[in-house]
């Protein structure tokens, strides 16, 4: 065996040059961390094995050891290509050589025959991936198509270049260990012994001892990724591990950047992350830096993650619509739809990467696979404080159709790539969309009866002028008058300033002092108005909260109609956090003394809070 690089020159029937095959990506929005994770993610759940209970990920930031490192030099620099045709060399005279790893365990591996003239067999995985570009899928419902995504690889590597560890069956029913390394740069003439020759910009590392870079096997694959300080297979494990050397971060340190996997892992594959009420979730995902774990976000309890996630559900229960397509007719597919109350959201970089900052108002379309596509932008709701998430499925039938209207990317469906009819189905899903939407958010009708201007049962300093004092000013002390005349201070959304020349009402020594705006926030997973507030006289206080639906008159619901949606105080919190549920607790007063009553809105209405205190005297 003799281990070394080998370069490919242009065979006379002509050949791929690298500049084509890294292009075939085109020009994608997302960036290449992104595309990485969506791209591996998807070869990653394509490549399960169907004996397996689900498909581990991992994604993982580090740099080769010191103990390594003059095995990576002396193995990995052997007739490797000179600087001008590709950087591999300049990277490993480095001290430090960063990597990004990106494994799976559960999968078949990197399996079948090793060269790409040899007759396919069932499985061609090597090949498709070290060899070939453009292999159709041969996984129905499978999320990839043509295998273009392995070009992010190399890509998001400033060297070209990267390493593939796989464990995988090697035909006859037994377990191979297969190490080979695969660069992708840019063409060039070069000297091949005295003469010159074109070379495609693609090199293989591996045994070049029959003409041909094939990968390592079994022992000697095994022993060259220990000196490497690659992870070891397990006796029974399959899988790959893709070495992508000196990763681009885009401007991001390893502990920025594994924080921005984690977050993306997130929004872009939580599907898989669900598990069945019987079982457990089709992938799991870890993230690494430096060999600490980085925390993924749990869809179903990280905001706005939790709405898409209750989308999801709806549209595979009876809360889904199907919609479909009239002339021709066809099922496209299920949507589910959910509204809420919802504070503004804070950006996260991932985030805003697929168009979500301070609001949801999305759809997030997928195919059978159940890998996120695209987050289609809705409309805005009518009110900054209304939040919606939606989930399209698309119907297995029409799989085949929507997988055509994507890019190489997947993360979009373009009707115009497609001819008639298939282009009429994408459309049509979109105008389907459209008017479901129309209907949630009632767009385009006269204002839903019984809201204020401000149709939400919520509050933030927009509502301030809703939800004011009788000075009218959202932050302002509020002193009302004697609670022997109105039984306490109040504060709601019937409060008006005062004209000029009238008296002002006499401080209560059980005076009630807001603090700032009500505002929304987040309580055990459900949306809440919050209203900060002080007792500023000494003593035991027992406090009231009356809540109730504003009407659009400006006048209390007090008669609601049955069976609807009423707002609820769920307790009152103090500055330590101790939280006391009682409707009309007793509370200490006293200067620095902040309460907060945490109330649970009626969906679609303006929730009035009027606020009650007296002292223990006048019990």
């Amino acid at each position: 065996m003799s281990t070394a690089w080998l370069s490919q020159t242009f065979p006379p029937e002509g050949a791929s040059a690298a500049e084509g095959i890294r292009n075939q990506l085109g020009r994608p929005e997302l960036d290449l961390l992104t595309i990485l994770v969506r791209e591996a993610a998807q070869n990653s759940w394509d490549a399960r094995r169907d004996d397996v209970p689900g498909v581990d990920f991992r994604l993982s930031i580090g740099s080769v050891s010191a103990a390594h490192l003059s095995a990576w030099r002396e193995l990995l620099l052997r007739n490797a290509p000179m600087d001008g045709h590709l950087p591999l060399r300049r990277i490993l005279r480095r001290s430090d050589i960063r990597t990004l790893t990106v494994s799976d365990r559960g999968t078949s591996g990197l399996g079948g025959p090793t060269r790409a003239d040899a007759l396919h067999s069932k499985n061609h995985d090597f090949i498709s991936f070290v060899r070939n570009i453009g292999e159709p899928r041969d996984k129905e419902l499978g999320g990839g198509t043509y295998g273009f995504g392995k070009g992010i690889f190399y890509l998001l590597s400033t060297a070209g270049t990267v390493l593939l560890h796989t464990r995988c069956d090697d035909g006859s029913g037994r377990l191979q260990t297969r190490l080979i390394g695969c660069a992708l740069w840019k063409s060039y003439v070069g000297k091949d012994g005295t003469a010159e020759r074109r070379y495609t910009g693609r090199h293989w590392w591996g045994d070049v001892s029959g003409g041909i870079a094939e990968p390592l096997v079994g022992d000697e694959a095994a022993e060259a990724a220990r000196k490497l300080g690659l992870e070891p297979f397990e006796d029974d494990e399959t899988g790959t591990d893709v070495v992508v050397v000196d990763p681009i971060l885009e401007d991001r340190d390893s502990q920025e950047a594994a924080q921005y996997l984690a977050e993306t892992v997130a929004w872009h594959l939580w599907p898989k992350m669900l598990a069945p009420s019987n079982g457990r979730a089709a992938m799991r995902f870890s993230v690494r830096c430096n060999g600490l774990d980085i925390p993924v976000p749990d869809p179903e309890s990280t905001r706005p993650l939790d709405l898409f996630v209750a989308a999801y559900r709806k549209s595979r229960g009876e809360g889904g619509r199907t919609l479909e397509c009239r002339s021709p007719k066809k099922v496209l597919g299920r949507l589910g739809l959910v509204k809420t109350v919802a504070p503004a959201l804070t950006p996260t970089a991932a985030g805003l990467t697929v168009g979500v900052d301070t609001l949801v108002h999305h759809v997030c379309l997928m195919r059978p696979a159940e890998l996120v596509v695209t987050y289609h932008r809705g409309p805005k709701p009518p009110s900054e404080l209304l939040a919606y998430a939606g989930v399209f499925r698309a119907d297995q039938a029409m799989d085949e159709i929507y997988a055509r209207a994507e890019p190489p990317t997947h993360d979009g469906w373009n009707p115009q790539s497609l001819q008639s009819p298939e282009n009429t189905f994408v459309r049509t899903t979109f105008r389907r969309i459209q008017e479901a939407l129309d209907g949630l958010l009632e767009l385009g009708g006269t204002a839903r009866g019984g809201s204020a201007a401000l149709a939400l049962g919520a509050a933030s300093s927009h509502f301030a002028s809703l939800v004011v004092g009788v000075d009218g000013l959202g932050g302002a002390s509020d002193f009302g008058s004697s609670p022997r005349d109105q039984g306490g201070d109040a504060r709601g959304a019937k409060g008006g300033r005062h004209k000029k020349g009238d008296a002002r009402p006499a401080v209560s020594r059980t005076s009630i002092e807001y603090v700032d705006d009500p505002y929304l926030d987040q309580y055990k997973g459900e949306t809440v108005v919050v209203q900060a507030f002080r007792l500023p006289s000494d003593g035991i206080h027992v406090v009231t909260a009356n809540v109730a639906v504003l009407a659009g008159s400006g006048g209390r619901e007090t008669d609601p109609p049955v069976g609807a949606d009423q707002p609820v105080v769920l307790g009152w919190q103090s500055r330590d956090g101790r939280f006391v549920t009682d409707l009309s607790p007793q509370l200490p007063g006293g200067e620095g003394t902040t309460w907060r009553v945490l109330v649970r809105p009626a969906h679609d209405t303006m929730t009035e809070v009027l606020i009650t205190s007296r002292s223990d005297a006048d019990q």
